[in-house]
């Protein structure tokens, strides 16, 4: 028999539908959407709103938007997270590295409990997300604490300003720009959150500002030269600001017609960023006369993996 490997890392993302259809959308917003962490309205009240109001409304509308950026073996989200997680296996092979979701499949539940199976002791989790919050990162721990019995686990809260991943993000706008020119502007866009719950102390808009600081004190930009801006907004509470959208058009009433956009808080390209930023917001820009370039998510880059397997070894405690 041959050995078990002494340590699985478990590489988390946040997940994605199964096709671009309806029916598999609707089916994983109604997960997505039911977490307590997502949503924090009473269950007896957000129940009936979400299954006949909301399902029956985004279902196909965020289907043809999945359909827009889908790829032949699958979503952006899923197909590059497995890459991720192949080209880190590659760096660790005396470890097991597996992909999971939070959401959706592959189950990080089920991955927990086939890793328990096959006798492995001692997992790494790393959710992908670089900017810890109470609405993604919280809700991976929620599932580890009720389905890691038995297991010795290491969790990585977060990695906003950790040297690896800065430079990895760092040499993808120089590369950008290298190939491309540069842009009159560069815009940082992160996944929104309701204001309501930095208030009451989710450190994550503190740390999206770390992560940018340490990108432009890297590429030397001016203050001038830069701006940090929330997208994805839901529902009619109001969000953190300044929004990507609104942001743009101001940029375009200045007469900044140039603009790239980088999504550090994506590990991944998914749809927020391809159908989001990189169709939506920037149909938007050019009709008010810009041109929107939207450079790529870091995804299975070398020093990306490199990045994270220096994280994961720090956690199991193997490395420097």
């Amino acid at each position: 028999m041959p050995d078990t490997p002494p340590t699985a890392l478990l590489v988390v993302n946040l997940g994605t539908p199964e096709a671009p259809t309806p029916r598999a959308v609707r089916r994983y917003l109604a997960e997505f959407l039911h977490d307590h962490r997502v949503v924090q309205l009473t269950r007896w009240l957000w129940c009936p709103l979400l299954h006949f109001v909301i399902l029956p409304l985004r279902g196909p509308k965020a289907a043809a938007k999945y359909a827009s950026i889908w790829l032949p073996d699958g979503s952006p989200l899923a197909v590059h997270t497995r890459r991720l997680a192949a080209a880190m296996q590659s760096r660790l092979p005396d470890w097991r590295v597996l992909d999971a979701m939070r959401y959706g499949e592959p189950s990080l539940a089920k991955r927990l409990q086939a890793l328990r199976a096959e006798g492995i002791r001692h997992v790494v989790v790393l959710p992908l997300y670089p900017q810890y919050s109470t609405t993604t990162t919280e809700s991976v721990r929620d599932v580890v604490a009720r389905a890691s019995a038995g297991l010795e686990v290491r969790f990585i809260d977060d990695y906003s300003v950790d040297s690896g991943w800065v430079a990895a993000v760092v040499a993808s706008i120089r590369q950008w720009r290298e190939r491309h020119g540069a842009g009159e502007h560069l815009l940082f866009s992160y996944h929104g959150l309701p204001q309501r719950l930095a208030r009451n102390g989710d450190p994550y808009p503190q740390q999206c500002e770390a992560s940018t600081r340490a990108i432009v004190q890297a590429l030397g930009l001016r203050d001038d030269e830069w701006t940090l801006t929330y997208q994805s907004r839901f529902g009619k509470e109001r969000w953190l600001e300044p929004a990507t959208d609104t942001t743009l058009q101001a940029l375009a009433a200045r007469g900044v017609h140039k603009v790239d956009v980088v999504c550090p808080g994506f590990a991944v390209d998914c749809l927020e960023t391809l159908e989001e930023v990189g169709i939506g917001f920037a149909e938007q820009f050019a009709h008010a006369g810009g041109d929107l370039r939207y450079i790529a998510c870091l995804n299975d880059d070398g020093l990306h993996a490199d990045a994270l397997v220096a994280l994961a070894q720090r956690a199991a405690g193997t490395g420097a």
